[in-house]
C-alpha cells in the first residue's frame, strides 16, 4: 500500500524519519522543492518533502508550491502535516509555544494560487481549509506531552521575503494571532486536491508589533527548542492520522461550483 501522508517542513523531521528511499517527481508545474523521501516514522509508511530544498536554499516567495502539491497528490498522498516557523502576533502566544491553525488571512501578492487557470473553471470553499480532525489529534498529543499549544488560531500569511513594518504588525494583529510566509497558496493547493492538511505552526519569536528585539541567537535557540516539540508530537501522532477517514477533504471537489 502506497503512503497516505506527507510532512512538509523543515530538514529537522530527518532525525526521526527513516529513510528508505528518494523519488524524483516531473510535474507539469516544474520540479518540487528537492526530490520527496520516502520512509517511517513510528513504524508509519509516510513521505517528507522539505519545503525550502535541503539547505534551505529557496525563499518562500519563490517555492514552487504547485510541484510540492501536485507531486504528493501523485504519490497517493491524502493527508499533509505541515510544519511551519511563526511569529506571535499576540502576547500570551510566547516564543516556544506551538500552534494549531483553523483559519488564515492572505496577504500575498504574486504567487500561483490555484491548479485551475482554465479553460475549466472551479472554486472550491475555503470556509474551514484544514483538517479539523487532524488538528485534534496533533492538539490532544501535544497536551499528552505538557507542550504549551493553543488551538485554532488565525495564520496572516504575507509574501516574503522581508518581514513586515511595525505599521503592517500592529495592522496584523488585528486580525490574526501569527504571522507566517509559506502558508499561502500550500493550504489552497492541496484543498483543490482533495488532500487533508493541517499546520502545526511553532512560535519562534514576536513580531515586531511588541517591540521586543531579539537576537539571531535567541530565535535559533528557541527554534531548536520547537524543533524537538515538533517531532514527538509528530512521533506520536502519525499512527492515529493514518487511520482517520479522508472522505470530507475529498468531497470538496464534489461541492465546487465547477
Amino acid at each position: 500500500m502506497k503512503p497516505e501522508i506527507a510532512i512538509i517542513g523543515g530538514s529537522g523531521i530527518g532525525e526521526i524519519f527513516t529513510e528508505n528511499e528518494h523519488v524524483n517527481i516531473h510535474t507539469p508545474y516544474g520540479a518540487p522543492s528537492d526530490y520527496i523521501s520516502l520512509g517511517e516514522i513510528s513504524g508509519v509508511k509516510l513521505y517528507f518533502l522539505p519545503r525550502h530544498g535541503k539547505g534551505h536554499r529557496i525563499p518562500p516567495h519563490e517555492i514552487n508550491y504547485r510541484a510540492n502539491i501536485w507531486a504528493l497528490h501523485s504519490l497517493g498522498v491524502k493527508k499533509i502535516i505541515s510544519i511551519s516557523a511563526v511569529g506571535s502576533l499576540q502576547e500570551h502566544i510566547k516564543p516556544g509555544d506551538l500552534a494549531t491553525v483553523s483559519q488564515f488571512i492572505d496577504f500575498t501578492k504574486s504567487r500561483k494560487y490555484t491548479f485551475y487557470d482554465g479553460p475549466k473553471v472551479v472554486h472550491i470553499s475555503m470556509a474551514d481549509p484544514f483538517s479539523e480532525d487532524m488538528n485534534m489529534i496533533l492538539l490532544k498529543t501535544a497536551r499528552e506531552l505538557k507542550v504549551q499549544i493553543h488551538p485554532d488560531v488565525t495564520y496572516v500569511c504575507i509574501e516574503g521575503p522581508r518581514f513586515s513594518t511595525r505599521a503592517e504588525s500592529r495592522m496584523f494583529r488585528n486580525f490574526a494571532d501569527i504571522i507566517g510566509m509559506t502558508l499561502v497558496p500550500e493550504v489552497n493547493l492541496a484543498r483543490e486536491l482533495g488532500i487533508c492538511y493541517s499546520t502545526l505552526a511553532t512560535i519562534t519569536d514576536y513580531d515586531v508589533w511588541a517591540e521586543k528585539p531579539v537576537t539571531a541567537t535567541e530565535v535559533t535557540k528557541v527554534m531548536k527548542e520547537n524543533e524537538y516539540k515538533a517531532k514527538e508530537i509528530i512521533k506520536k501522532s502519525v499512527n492515529e492520522i493514518g487511520g482517520l477517514s479522508t472522505k470530507k477533504c475529498e468531497k470538496v471537489m464534489e461541492e465546487a461550483n465547477l
